[in-house]
């Protein structure tokens, strides 16, 4: 690679990790993994909390993989450490 392509590149990578956050980006998706990775717990776990409506509301994409709103989440916990 040469040195130009590189200072681009490195450019492009400084831009974007300098770039201010926007509310669209607030609003991004997490999928079951994080969920369950931030909140230490299983998927039976996940599974039970979803059916009895214990937490955030998640869609179905059409390639069946589960989503739900990185503010959804935020406000969910909010409210959990609120009522603590």
């Amino acid at each position: 690679m040469s040195q130009q392509s590189v200072a681009k590149t490195t450019t492009k990578r400084a831009a974007v990790s300098t770039r201010r956050r926007t509310p669209a980006d607030s609003d991004e998706f997490m999928d079951t993994e994080e969920f369950m990775a931030k909140l230490d717990i299983a998927r039976s776990t996940f599974d039970d909390w979803r059916a009895k409506g214990k937490c955030p509301k998640w869609f179905r994409l059409p390639n069946g993989q589960l989503r739900c709103r990185r503010s959804e989440f935020n406000q969910w916990i909010d409210a959990l450490e609120g009522a603590a």
